[in-house]
């Protein structure tokens, strides 16, 4: 029986690139993608997840549990609280997208360099991996990294400078960190230029975020 996931979206960025992901792991799923890019306007404008944008992405999981959803995947780090709250209310399970990615980064780094274009999404990344740390057992220092400047350039049109501005952040982590950690998913492109302009593993969210929805598609009923 073909499986159904519900990706639920804050922005534009990211769909593509995820649904790519799911060819390659998820070939055979049914992909359903919720898109509402005014809640990372509304996050940023706040500068915190208001209990607006909580209740519409609330409302959101039921319409992805309605649609018929095997697994409900949040692609947003900014907002993985809300899953969080949304869980117990919600009858079907719901990914983090950086949750796998935290949890492995934690298993095998103590050092860590959390890279962010973002202050709300910085902040929920390193509480998401302080987190993943203490239910482990295991201390971790984290080395904040946000990208100053690099989100207003890649939406004035300037990538070349938002990567930029990302590599010198890496760059500068690099120093003090055992590893890289990109809290956006949309920056999981940079991966493989950052891990060779560090010499560090770099890890991003959504191919591991998609390993995630494949190991609970794939646990027995």
């Amino acid at each position: 029986m073909q499986k159904t996931v519900v990706a639920v979206y804050t922005g534009q960025g990211l769909a593509e690139p995820l649904k790519k992901v799911f060819g390659e792991l998820l070939p055979d799923c049914r992909l359903v993608n919720i898109v509402d890019d005014s809640l990372i306007h509304d996050v940023i404008k706040a500068g915190r997840v208001t209990p607006q944008v909580a209740s519409r992405l609330l409302s959101y999981y039921r319409n992805a549990a309605d649609i018929g959803a095997d697994v409900i995947l949040n692609t947003c780090s900014s907002v993985g609280a809300v899953v969080d709250q949304a869980r117990p209310f919600i009858p079907v399970p719901i990914v983090k997208i950086d949750e796998l990615m935290a949890r492995e980064a934690v298993a095998r780094y103590s050092r860590l360099g959390v890279i962010a274009t973002l202050p709300t999404t910085l902040r929920p990344t390193t509480e998401l991996i302080r987190a993943q740390a203490e239910a482990a057992g295991k201390a971790v220092e984290l080395f904040d990294g946000l990208a100053e400047g690099a989100y207003d350039a890649l939406v004035g049109g300037r990538p070349e400078d938002h990567d930029r501005l990302i590599r010198e952040t890496a760059e500068r982590l690099s120093a003090s960190a055992d590893a890289i950690v990109l809290a956006q998913g949309s920056m999981a492109r940079m991966e493989v230029a950052l891990r060779e302009a560090t010499g560090k593993p770099v890890y991003s969210s959504p191919y591991l975020g998609v390993t995630a929805v494949k190991r609970l598609l794939e646990q027995p009923a």
